[in-house]
């Protein structure tokens, strides 16, 4: 079978990077088709070469990447991904980013300093993208770096509804990990059945990347079986801390939820010992849970498969997550 599917004079492609194919396997099998036959290999001295071995002349093309380690090379290999699919007049290109990088760097502490996640969207613009699909940015403000559209999906009902499953409400309350992201603790606690909010009170280093301080609880966490949210875990050190903060205040247990499962460095290690009862994340990014005793992984797969199906039908997108966003 060739890896696309047509409805009426429509063709619609599927292509995957190579950082996460398990990923994009996963939604083409959502989707009823098949990845696009893609050849990527790596010169000697690390450049990248891309063909594709079906013709994409006129067909809605979809380019699935997930941004892991070493992450760099893979931003490199979509963009090319993305040239080539210009280059063999391909209809409409869209970008899929389940895990946007460089989001973290959004804007300007001080002087001198790049807003690199502006620089990621204009690179896929130079490249050729004509829209962008990712789940949960770190900031709301990326989706304006980009001047088509951007399709800002969120995973919140895959977590929710999985601790819904095996978690009972009535003693449940939403931590936020810094008063930044209160509002989408606000959605959460809506979601779990208008569940009682707290956040951790932390400072941040703006000379050390991944050097956060959490201090103390601003909420009465006493008793509480606490879900602790995040949008991502890099090394974890603020994730663990928060965890101890609210050991410290009385928290009954901690659950850890977040989309983006970095994990970097110590994460593992830290996360495992921090005395989280659970962590739950999504598979955006390659997960093992090999030598973890806590961690639970769910598919983010099906959301995006209907994404993908939204756009090409010229659907709503929207209606996807109406009433969560």
């Amino acid at each position: 079978m060739s890896g696309y599917f047509t409805e009426g004079h429509k063709k619609l492609m599927l292509f995957s990077g190579r950082a996460h194919p398990e990923l994009a396997e996963a939604v083409a099998k959502e989707l009823g088709t098949e990845l696009t036959p893609t050849v990527a290999r790596d010169f000697a001295n690390g450049e990248i070469f891309v063909r594709f071995e079906e013709s994409v002349r006129g067909a809605d093309c979809f380019v699935m990447q997930s941004h892991a380690q070493p992450l760099n090379k893979w931003i490199m290999e979509q963009l090319i991904m993305i040239d080539a699919l210009k280059r063999g007049s391909a209809k409409r290109i869209t970008a899929i980013l389940p895990f946007y990088p460089y989001a973290r760097q959004d804007k300007k502490h001080r002087g001198r300093e790049p807003i690199s996640a502006r620089l990621i969207a204009d690179l896929l613009t130079a490249a050729g993208a004509d829209r962008i699909v990712s789940v949960d940015l770190h900031t709301d403000q990326i989706q304006g770096f980009f001047d088509g559209p951007v399709d800002h999906m969120h995973a919140m009902p895959i977590l929710t509804d999985y601790i819904k499953e095996r978690y009972p409400l009535d003693n449940l309350m939403v931590v936020s990990p810094d008063a930044g992201r209160v509002k989408t603790a606000e959605k959460w606690a809506n979601a779990l059945g208008d569940a009682p909010l707290a956040f951790v009170h932390k400072t941040r280093s703006i000379d050390e990347a991944n050097k956060v301080v959490a201090n103390r609880v601003v909420g009465d966490v006493e008793g509480k079986n606490c879900v602790l949210l995040d949008d991502m875990i890099d090394t974890g050190g603020t994730i663990a801390g928060a965890v101890g903060v609210l050991k410290e205040a009385g928290a009954k247990s901690v659950l850890i939820a977040t989309t983006h499962g970095v994990f970097s460095g110590p994460a593992r290690e830290r996360l495992s010992q921090c005395g989280a009862e659970e962590i739950i994340t999504t598979d955006t990014l390659p997960q093992s849970t090999e030598g973890w005793d806590n961690l639970t992984v769910l598919s983010i797969a099906p959301l995006l498969a209907k994404t993908i199906h939204e756009i090409f039908e010229n659907g709503s997108v929207t209606t996807l997550f109406e009433g969560q966003a």
